[in-house]
C-alpha cells in the first residue's frame, strides 16, 4: 500500500477542515506498524481511506498495484472483501451470535465453500486464537479481550492481506492488550501487513514502526 501525497478535507459550512494534508508513506507486508496521535489528529481517517471506507480528496492511493481512484464501486467492495480485514475498539459482535457464528459471517458471502466448510474454517480461526472452548458463547459470556479476539478471527475469515486495527485494546485492561498485541503481532509472520491506532505505549514494544501523526501531517517515524 502506497499514500502519495494524500489529502482529505471535510468542508462543514463554510469551513474547510484538513484531516489529512499531503501524506505520503509506503506500508510493507510482512510488517506491522504502529500509529500515534493526539484526538483529532487524523488517525481514524488515515484508517478509514486505507480501508476504502473513504476516499481521498487529493492524492493518490495505491493498493494491490491498484490506483482506488481509477476503481468503480464493486471492484472496491471486493477490494475491501477480500483484501483488507477490519478490528475495531468496540467488537461489533452481533450479540444474538455464538463465537464461532460471528467468524463464520464473512463467509456467507463465499459461494466457493460448503457450509460445513465455512464452519470448519471458523473452528479453526478461533483456535488460531485460543477460544477452542469458547466457540458456542455468546458474546456477553466472554471477557473484554475474549472477544477482541473473536473480532480478530472474524477479520482474517476471508484471509485478507491487510489487518488494520483501529485503537483494539482501547477496553482492555493491560494483561489482554499484551494478548491482543501478541495476536496481532503472529499476523506478519504470515506476510501480512497490520496497522494499528493506539494510545497505548504498549504498541512500541510490538510495532516495526511507529509513525506519529499531527493536524492531519505525519511528523515523526522511527
Amino acid at each position: 500500500m502506497e499514500l502519495k501525497n494524500v489529502s482529505k478535507i471535510y468542508k462543514l459550512k463554510d469551513e474547510e477542515i484538513n484531516a489529512l494534508s499531503d501524506f505520503s508513506y509506503k506500508f510493507e507486508m510482512g510488517k506491522m506498524y504502529g500509529v500515534k496521535g493526539h484526538s483529532g489528529s487524523g488517525k481514524s481517517t488515515l484508517i478509514n481511506i486505507l480501508g476504502l471506507l473513504e476516499m481521498p480528496t487529493k492524492g493518490t492511493y495505491i493498493i494491490d498495484k491498484r490506483d482506488v481512484s481509477k476503481l468503480n464501486s464493486k471492484e472496491l467492495a471486493d477490494l475491501r472483501l477480500n483484501t483488507i480485514g477490519f478490528v475495531f475498539q468496540d467488537f461489533y459482535l452481533d450479540e444474538n451470535m455464538t463465537a464461532l457464528e460471528n467468524v463464520m459471517l464473512p463467509l456467507l458471502i463465499n459461494k466457493s465453500l460448503s457450509f460445513k466448510e465455512k464452519e470448519e474454517k471458523a473452528q479453526k480461526l478461533l483456535t488460531d486464537v485460543g477460544l477452542v472452548n469458547r466457540i458456542k458463547h455468546f458474546p456477553k459470556e466472554l471477557s473484554g479481550g475474549e472477544c477482541q479476539r473473536v473480532a480478530i478471527a472474524r477479520a482474517l475469515a476471508n484471509n485478507p492481506k491487510i489487518i488494520l486495527a483501529d485503537e483494539p485494546t482501547g477496553n482492555l485492561d493491560e494483561e489482554n492488550e499484551k494478548i491482543i498485541f501478541e495476536q496481532l503481532k503472529k499476523l506478519i509472520k504470515e506476510g501480512k501487513c497490520v496497522i494499528v491506532v493506539s494510545h497505548s505505549d504498549e504498541i512500541n514494544n510490538y510495532a516495526d514502526e511507529i509513525l506519529k501523526i499531527s493536524k492531519g501531517k505525519l511528523v515523526d517515524k522511527k
